[in-house]
């Protein structure tokens, strides 16, 4: 034993054994590793039918959730359409009806500034398309449309309210006459959009909620409110056409501002009371 330690080819021994060894592990592992590596190919040899067969099926699966997708859109589709009816907006008495709106600011520039003359001819201009428009929709069916049953009163409240607005502002009208008009008209405005939400079928979105082709409601004016809205045409005619003539002031135009209000009143009134003011539309005949 002393021998053996005191030898000096002991380090050197040991170096070559502790070499082999590792020499010996190394070759081991790569065996092993070679030996899982040839056995995984081989699983993969065997199975690769199956594989195969696994990805087409999954292939097909997802191929026919795609076209369920496709249908079940097509479906709604063809089912919001079934209920709302889709018509053509792009009538004369449409068109007569937007004339008239985008000329009452300017209508309303002209009071404003004092030219009554221009302002009165302007005005005619207004009432002659107001005319127009009804006529040609009841003579020809095909320029009929429900928008239309939306835009004409639209067009109406939107002209009479500039002329309310801006003959108060000549001190030609009583600011409370206007004020009273105007906020029945807002009221109406506001329930002409929760009409339309409410008609509207869903999906409610933003872009079919504007649409205008989409008709799902119609309008239906009372009696008394198609008074009411000559009664002001009336009222705002004759008072833009006083500094004109020369007749302001006049008792007739004073007496005209309480029936004017008195109408108004009734109007309002008869749109929360009727049950007929307006009605839901739905297609007549569905597709099966």
């Amino acid at each position: 034993m002393h021998e053996i330690v005191n030898d000096r080819r002991l380090p050197k021994l040991l170096r070559t054994y502790n070499y082999r060894i590792y020499c010996t592990s190394s070759s081991h592992g790569q065996t092993k590793f070679s030996k899982h590596k040839e056995e995984l190919k081989a699983y993969l040899e065997q199975n690769k039918g199956k594989l195969r067969d696994t990805e087409q099926r999954l292939k097909e699966r997802g191929n026919i959730i795609l076209q369920d997708i496709k249908d079940t859109k097509t479906k709604v589709k063809e089912k919001v359409e079934e209920i709302v009816e889709k018509e053509n907006i792009y009538t004369i008495p449409n068109l007569l009806c937007v004339s008239r709106m985008v000329v009452s600011p300017y209508l309303g520039f002209l009071i404003v500034q004092g030219n009554f003359h221009f302002a009165l001819g302007v005005l005619g201009f207004a009432a002659i398309t107001d005319l127009l428009d009804g006529w040609i929709a009841r003579t020809w069916e095909s320029q009929s449309s429900k928008m239309g049953s939306f835009l004409d009163p639209m067009a109406d409240k939107i002209l009479i309210a500039t002329l309310f607005l801006t003959l108060t502002y000549a001190d030609l009208i009583p600011i409370a006459l206007t004020g009273l008009i105007i906020t029945r008209d807002v009221l109406l405005v506001i329930a002409g959009f929760v009409i339309r939400y409410i008609s509207l079928p869903p999906p409610r979105t933003f872009v079919r909620y504007f649409d205008a082709t989409h008709a799902t409601a119609q309008l239906a004016p009372t009696f008394i409110s198609k008074v009411n809205t000559a009664v002001q045409l009336l009222l705002v005619g004759t008072t833009l056409a006083a500094p004109v003539f020369n007749y302001i002031d006049h008792p007739a135009l004073q007496s005209l501002w309480y029936i004017t209000g008195g109408t108004t009143l009734a109007a309002g009134l008869s749109y929360v009371l009727s049950k007929n003011t307006y009605k839901m539309l739905r297609k007549t005949s569905i597709k099966k």
